[in-house]
């Protein structure tokens, strides 16, 4: 069988993306945004209590890899301070899980060639994205860098409850993607969490040496190694051309 897919990680892959929750500001922006909705907490509230749920809800997760819901986070913060109706409560904590991300992001951007891949690699394999990440981000961050029209198929953590290396959700973008999982390629920048996930969930590997993520895990290795995404298209048809010859 011949290799008919390729899934690829997001941040830290296709996406430069630089966050520091921990400043003092996107709380006490957040803090004066709240007060137009009848919420008065100040910013030291905002932060404790944003911490404190998500430490709370990791803590009762039963999964072995708990992924948050910052939607979710921000509900629950809303409810405790029993704000708005039920639908305004929703709608609004999507605005704030948006807006925190906002103020906390230092960095968004593509690294480079990653279009031109996207573009070459669209002509002969199917493609999907599977990625720890937040949904009610993740979507308008990709499509203002311009690459969400790549991926009909995108695997996001925080739909499931649990992250990668869980090999879940790679089996889920097989499934999804109609092929097997040593049908498909995973391209991604963590030797723990990309790579070693999806070797567990039978896939081949590639992977980028970019700024982020950790660089080995115990003895895994990748089928491939790419020391930027320029290689990720040789690396792509090194792979393929192995598997077509039975050389696995």
């Amino acid at each position: 069988m011949s290799i008919r897919a390729v899934c690829l990680d997001l941040y830290g892959t296709m996406i430069n993306i630089e966050t520091n929750e921990e400043m003092e500001e996107i709380y006490r922006g957040i803090s004066h945004y709240l007060t137009y909705h009848r919420v008065f907490m100040n910013r030291r509230e905002v932060r404790e209590r944003y911490f404190a749920i998500m430490k709370e809800r990791k803590r009762q997760s039963a999964e072995r890899y708990p992924e948050i819901d910052v939607e979710a986070i921000w509900h629950t913060l809303l409810t405790q301070e029993n704000s708005k109706p039920v639908k305004g409560r929703e709608r609004l904590a999507k605005e704030l899980a948006r807006l925190h991300r906002a103020l906390s992001r230092t960095r968004l951007e593509r690294y480079d060639g990653i279009k031109r891949t996207l573009k070459s690699l669209q002509e002969t394999y199917q493609l999907a994205t599977i990625s720890d990440a937040q949904r009610c981000f993740a979507l308008p961050e990709m499509r203002a860098l311009g690459i969400k029209k790549y991926f009909d198929i995108r695997i996001i953590s925080s739909d499931y409850g649990y992250r990668k290396p869980d090999s879940r959700l790679f089996a889920m973008a097989a499934e999804q993607l109609e092929v097997a999982p040593h049908e498909a390629i995973y391209v991604g920048n963590d030797m723990y969490r990309d790579i070693y996930g999806a070797q567990q969930a039978g896939m081949k590997t590639i992977f980028v040496d970019s700024n982020q993520g950790s660089k080995s895990y115990n003895d895994v290795a990748p089928d491939y190694y790419a020391r930027d995404f320029y290689q990720v298209l040789e690396g792509v048809g090194f792979i393929a051309q192995k598997h077509a010859d039975g050389d696995d």
